[in-house]
């Protein structure tokens, strides 16, 4: 199965409408990333008919989630999730922050290459990172535990916004340990297509 199909029916199996020329760039962003990958180490995953389910439709399954029209994608790395939820949801702006210097260089390649006007790229330290702005949606995929990321990425919330956890195995321990000052306001088991591993979506807000 060549990977347009393979992106194309995971796509309807998740039962996402996306905007047209979304799954053409987001494969354009899938060889992008294969070729950085070679020299820069920017994922372990290294075929990319793997990376289609483990990369693009992983996060493709939080899109349905995603109302916000300003996010932080934190400890971006190779652009996932920010990138194809930014290519799903052109209304959405979308900060890609990255602390490593080569991976923030990829994310700044491929910013222009595909064309991503509703993306900005930002290489700094999340705990020392001074946007001048909040967010609606702070947003990490395997970033930390759930306390770090709150210690860390809290301060980038907007009033009423929401911190959204990607996960693998629920949690349980580290939802115990929350700080005080913040629930989880919700926990859903995601089916990613081509995916046997579990995946959950926390969304955490401020009591």
């Amino acid at each position: 199965m060549s990977l347009a199909a393979k992106l194309a029916e995971g796509v309807a199996e998740l039962g996402l409408q996306l905007p047209a020329q979304a799954q053409p760039r987001l494969l354009d962003y899938l060889e992008l990333l294969n070729k950085w990958n070679r020299t820069y180490n920017l994922t372990a995953v290294r075929e990319p008919s793997n990376m289609v389910g483990q990369h693009l439709l992983d996060c493709l399954a939080v899109a349905p989630y995603v109302t916000a029209r300003t996010i932080v994608d934190v400890g971006s790395g190779a652009g996932l999730p920010g990138i194809p939820l930014a290519l799903v949801l052109s209304q959405a702006s979308v900060t890609l922050l990255e602390s490593s210097h080569k991976r923030a260089a990829f994310l700044q390649q491929a910013k222009i290459e595909l064309k991503l006007d509703n993306v900005a790229v930002a290489c700094a330290r999340v705990e020392t990172w001074q946007p001048g702005r909040k967010f609606e949606m702070v947003i990490s995929r395997a970033f930390s535990d759930l306390a770090e990321f709150i210690t860390l990425a809290g301060r980038h919330l907007a009033p009423g916004g929401r911190l959204v956890a990607m996960k693998g195995i629920y949690p349980h321990e580290e939802v115990t340990q929350l700080p005080s000052e913040w629930q989880l306001q919700e926990a859903i088991a995601l089916t990613v297509p081509g995916l046997r591993a579990q995946r959950h979506l926390l969304l955490i807000g401020q009591k």
